[in-house]
């Protein structure tokens, strides 16, 4: 090898090694970001998984579903709360803010709205559904 061949070599090397550095460094401040938010959202999923609220959900699931003679499925996935029916979702996210519900037809975010754990589940499951009270 040459010494021009050898210089290229270095100066490439040390290119995708500064690269390398930066990349690793924006993805630690994503993972610190990510890990403030869910610090933050922690006492919000905590209380979503142990409240009343949550338990009565899932009963008027039960029954709301059979009302309408569609199968609810209901999937915990980490800290979120997954209901779906069809090609509809509705999904409790907790945030910073509290428990968001999130309503998501055809792989898109149609609506979203703060939710009152205290409240009566039926009220969000049957707006969710879109059927009268």
């Amino acid at each position: 090898m040459s010494f021009l061949d050898n210089l290229e070599n270095n100066l490439k090397s040390l290119e995708s090694h500064e690269e390398g550095q930066e990349s690793a460094e924006r993805e630690a401040r994503q993972r610190a970001s990510e890990r403030t938010r869910a610090q933050a959202a922690a006492p919000y999923a905590e209380e979503l998984r142990k409240s009343p609220f949550t338990e009565e959900l899932l009963r008027q699931t039960t029954r709301v579903g059979h009302a309408v003679r569609t199968k609810i499925h209901v999937a915990w996935l980490g800290a979120i709360l997954r209901l779906e029916a069809r090609e509809r979702r509705l999904e409790l996210r907790p945030t910073a803010a509290g428990v968001v519900a999130v309503s998501i037809e055809e792989g898109r975010e149609v609506r979203s709205e703060p939710v009152d754990l205290a409240g009566d589940p039926a009220v969000l499951l049957r707006a969710w559904l879109g059927i009268a009270s």
